[in-house]
Formats: structure tokens, C-alpha cells, sequence
């Protein structure tokens, strides 16, 4: 196959996936971002976490939230737990792999924070376990899930929100990723803001 054509088909792939997602998931979009809202509103802040692309998603979201969207607007607090390699390495020697997001959860989470868990499987047992750790903190989960859902969509409790994009292509998932936060931080922006 030529490049070119590769290059079309994956374009074409990316924006069908996006196409057959959109409505699937734009009432889990806008419910999660009225809970992010609703808690950011109670002074309570959202961690975030992910493992490899969905680590550097988990990051974007947080940086968004930190710094500004696409507005002018006072730092919301967030905080990624894939950023801090002293950390994670310790807990990960220390106690295991597993536990690098759950032991962070349980020293920062407060009850009424949010998690933002990112996982295009669902079965990362990192994301899992610190899925675990934050309904013990009494906190609300937003999950970021593809394919099937996995073990973290079974996780999840009443009050939780999970955005599964609906495609079995790791790649196609994480685009998607990408676009539902952008859409997160579009609409906390214009909850908080108004309309432009």
C-alpha cells in the first residue's frame, strides 16, 4: 500500500471511529462534566491517572485544568499521579507496580474529590486498584475506557461516570481520549465561565 493511502485510511478510521462515538458518548461527556463542576465548586480537586499514551492524557488534562483551556480563567486544582518519578518509583519497589496511583490516592484524595481514570482497556491493574482506593476515599470516579470496559467498568459504583469509546484499536480509543478532554475542558470553561 502506498503511504499516502495508508495515511487516508488512518484519517478515514480515526474519523469514523469519532463519527459512530458521538453519540454513544456525548450524555456520559456532558454528566461528567457537570460532576467535575458540581465537586470543583465544593473546593475539592480531581486526580488523574493512566499508563503509557493514557499517562500523557491524564497529564493534558491536568495541565488544562492547572493552566487554562482555551479562556482566561483562575487555575483549577488537579493533579496527575503519573508524574512524580521518585514517587512512583518507590511505591513501585517498595509495594508493586499495582499500587503506584492507589498509594498516591490514599496520601492526596479527599472525600469529594474526582479520579479521572484512564485506561483504553480497562484492564490495567494500576487504574484499577486505584479505582479501589478512591471509592475508600469516598470519592467519585470518572473512567476513560474503551473495547469492552474491562475490570474497570466493573469497578464502577452509582455516582460514577464511565465515557467507553466504542472501538477495539488502542489508537482509534486514545484519539478519542484526546477529544473527550478537550470536550471536558471546554464545558467546565463554559459552566464556569458562560458562553463567550
Amino acid at each position: 500500500m502506498e503511504l499516502n493511502d495508508r495515511i487516508k485510511q488512518i484519517f478515514e478510521q480515526s474519523i469514523q471511529t469519532k463519527i459512530e462515538a458521538m453519540p454513544l458518548l456525548v450524555d456520559p461527556i456532558a454528566g461528567a462534566a457537570e460532576l467535575i463542576v458540581a465537586q470543583l465548586l465544593e473546593g475539592s480537586k480531581i486526580l488523574s491517572c493512566g499508563n503509557g499514551g493514557s499517562a500523557g492524557d491524564a497529564q493534558h488534562f491536568s495541565s488544562e485544568m492547572l493552566n487554562r483551556f482555551e479562556r482566561e480563567r483562575p487555575g483549577l486544582p488537579a493533579i496527575a499521579l503519573t508524574t512524580d518519578t521518585p514517587t512512583i518509583t518507590s511505591i513501585a519497589n517498595d509495594y508493586s507496580y499495582e499500587r503506584v496511583f492507589a498509594r498516591q490516592i490514599e496520601a492526596l484524595g479527599q472525600p469529594g474529590d474526582l479520579l479521572l481514570a484512564i485506561s483504553t482497556s480497562g484492564n490495567s491493574n494500576n487504574v484499577s486498584a486505584a479505582i479501589d482506593a478512591a471509592h475508600e476515599r469516598e470519592m467519585a470516579v470518572i473512567a476513560l475506557t474503551g473495547k469492552e470496559g474491562g475490570e474497570a467498568a466493573k469497578l464502577l459504583v452509582p455516582g460514577d461516570v464511565e465515557i467507553r469509546v466504542p472501538s477495539g484499536s488502542t489508537a482509534r480509543i486514545q484519539e478519542v481520549h484526546l477529544l473527550v478532554i478537550h470536550c471536558l475542558c471546554d464545558l467546565v470553561d463554559q459552566q464556569l465561565l458562560g458562553s463567550e
